[in-house]
């Protein structure tokens, strides 16, 4: 079989449907996941996704089923890429419910374990593979209305490079990606910030993070990006 398999979660717009656009281009089997068939199906005919597939990250069952359809049509991976995520709600601390806190942990930080729990046993049989966690600025550096969001993200870094070691053994990659902010996706419209936030724009659009994310996938197996952080040079953080 020609061509690497590879999973993206939250493929059907932002980050995941350009990195996995790319990624087919170049001839790679794409599997794109997320929760609205009628949109992944759409994408996947738009940039030639190899297949689709619904699933829900933040459920362990859906994981389940999206690993056993990937192995029984194509018998191995190679990349999974944990793209998905949002900032669910972004207010202050003292506005965020219960509910949206436990929405956003799940999200952005449970799904991403569960992600990596149902498939390591396929990657650790064969001896290789790829796993890029998708991260965020957040993950360094803090902003107000964020706190949530930004402890789910510190999250992700955490177990992305706890995770490494114990896979390295194992001929395993697994790298944090962190993309900056970014025009071209949902995040601000998903959660509902304003307007004239929505309409904010930064350079760095989605085409570029996912063509430096694909740049480090495509280096030999044996060669390990540990993070890697794409930023705007429009965009300030001080002290960086």
């Amino acid at each position: 079989m020609s061509g690497k398999i590879c999973i993206i979660t939250g493929g059907s717009s932002g980050f995941g449907k350009e990195t996995a656009r790319i990624l087919a281009a170049q001839g790679e089997k794409v599997v794109i996941t997320g929760r609205t068939e009628n949109a992944l199906k759409k994408t996947a005919e738009e940039i030639h996704a190899d297949a689709y597939f619904a699933a829900d990250v933040t459920k362990y069952g859906d994981w389940e089923k999206l690993r056993d359809f990937v192995m029984g049509k194509y018998g191995k991976l190679d990349l999974l890429c944990n793209n998905a995520g949002g900032g669910v709600s972004i207010v202050p601390m003292w506005e965020q419910t219960v509910e949206q806190i436990d929405e956003c942990l799940a999200l952005n930080l449970t799904s991403v374990i569960y992600g990596c729990r149902a498939f390591i046993d396929v990657f650790k049989k064969q001896q290789s593979g790829t796993i890029f966690n998708i991260g965020s600025v957040c993950s360094e550096h803090g902003w107000p209305d964020m706190a949530p969001y930004t402890a789910a993200k510190f999250g992700v870094h955490g177990f992305t490079r706890s995770l490494y070691t114990e896979l390295r053994p194992f001929n395993i990659r697994v790298s944090c990606l962190i993309p900056a902010a970014c025009s071209g996706t949902n995040f601000r419209a998903a959660a509902k910030m304003p307007a004239e936030s929505i309409k904010a724009k930064t350079l760095l659009e989605p085409d570029n993070f996912a063509r430096a994310v694909v740049d480090v996938f495509n280096l030999p197996p044996h060669v390990v990006v540990e993070r890697m952080t794409v930023w705007g040079i429009d965009q300030a953080c001080e002290p960086l």
